[in-house]
Order: C-alpha cells, then sequence, then structure tokens
C-alpha cells in the first residue's frame, strides 16, 4: 500500500523440492519495519508488530497426501551402495502420511535421479523409470498395509494418515475386492499377487 492507493509487488521465492510434498502452508504477514516514535497510542508502534496476516493452503500433487523425496549418497547409509532408491515407512497406521514416508534416491544412480528431475517434461526413458518407482512403491506400500490385521476396507483411518493413505491406493488398484481376499493371496501365491500388482498399478505403460 501506498499514499497512491494499492500496489501490486511480485515475490519469486525457490523452494527445495525435497522439502515439499502433500499441502504447502503459505503465511504472508505485514509488519512494520521501524520503530515509530510519534506515532498516535492506538496505532502500532513497535519494529516487527503484525499489521495484517493471511494463510494459504495449496495441495502440491493430485488429490491424496503425497510423500517426501530426498536424494542421498547410499554408500554413506545402510542401504546397498548400487540400489537405485528405498522406500522408508515408519509408525503406525494412525500416524500422519507426511512424517511415515519418505522416498530416498541414489544419488550415485544417474538413471533415477535424472527421471525425477525431468518429471515435469520426462523422456520415454524417464516415464519408464519413474513407472518401476511408482510400481515397487505401490508394492510396498500395499505389502506392508496387508501385514498389519487392523488394515481392512471398514477401518477407520484418520484422514491424513498413513492407513488412510494406503486403504486409498488398496481401493485404486484392487477395486471392489477385498483386504481379506487379496491378504490370502499374498500369503498363498505371492508370486500371483505379484502378477496382479503388476497388472494393477499398469506397469511401462507409458505414453
Amino acid at each position: 500500500m501506498s499514499d497512491r492507493g494499492t500496489s501490486t509487488v511480485e515475490l519469486d521465492v525457490l523452494l527445495r523440492g525435497a522439502d515439499l510434498g502433500g499441502l504447502l502452508m503459505l503465511d504472508t504477514a505485514l509488519v512494520l519495519a521501524e520503530h515509530r516514535s510519534n506515532a498516535r497510542p492506538s496505532s502500532p508502534r513497535r519494529a516487527g508488530s503484525v499489521l495484517w496476516s493471511d494463510r494459504e493452503f495449496l495441495r502440491l500433487q493430485g488429490d491424496a497426501p503425497q510423500f517426501p523425496m530426498a536424494v542421498i549418497d547410499f554408500a554413506r547409509t545402510s542401504f546397498p551402495d548400487h540400489a537405485a532408491w528405498h522406500l522408508q515407512i515408519s509408525g503406525s497406521l494412525d500416524s500422519a502420511t507426511m512424517g511415515s514416508l519418505l522416498l530416498l534416491v541414489n544419488e550415485r544412480n544417474t538413471v533415477t535421479t535424472t527421471a525425477f528431475e525431468n518429471a515435469g517434461k520426462p523422456r520415454p526413458v524417464d516415464r519408464i523409470v519413474l513407472s518401476a518407482v511408482y510400481a515397487d512403491a505401490a508394492r510396498i506400500m500395499i505389502e506392508h498395509a496387508l501385514s498389519n490385521e487392523d488394515f481392512a476396507e471398514d477401518s477407520d483411518f484418520p484422514e491424513g494418515s498413513l492407513g488412510a493413505t494406503m486403504l486409498s491406493l488398496f481401493d485404486q488398484l484392487f477395486p471392489g475386492q477385498s483386504t481379506t481376499d487379496i491378504r490370502l493371496r499374498q500369503r498363498q501365491s505371492p508370486a500371483l499377487f505379484a502378477s496382479d500388482l503388476q497388472a494393477a498399478v499398469k506397469i511401462f505403460e507409458v505414453s
């Protein structure tokens, strides 16, 4: 704002992709820059006083919660040096998805890191790599969910929780099928289950 009315100010901010995922919360505040000794008693006078604030939420991708990703050197971890990626899952099914899932990508595997760098405009080879990562992540998540007896289609998980995210993924991959039937298939015929999952995620069906 100015004496001449309202003016528009454009701000460009660069945020690290590894720090982002799911829901972005943007807080904007207008503060007093300097101390005003001659201000009226009813007016703000201390530097840093908040004159106005606003909060906006922006979902970065899709309708479901997303989990963060980090690119690291696997040689400095307990993971195999030549592994391309690793999906970490921690916490209970009631835990927040954002704090329970972390996709780690090995910086030494340039094919995979390049695929994620080009995710906005992927080449054919990038699409294949991303399809493989998605299929593997989906398999790990579904297997993790099925290993928990509390995971069922009638479970009431909190919104944004790991259980809710996995249940949404299950419904997407196995529509109309019960968790009991899929869990039984996984235990009795893991090879067939793996093929079913490949078909469900449409692995390598890239355009």
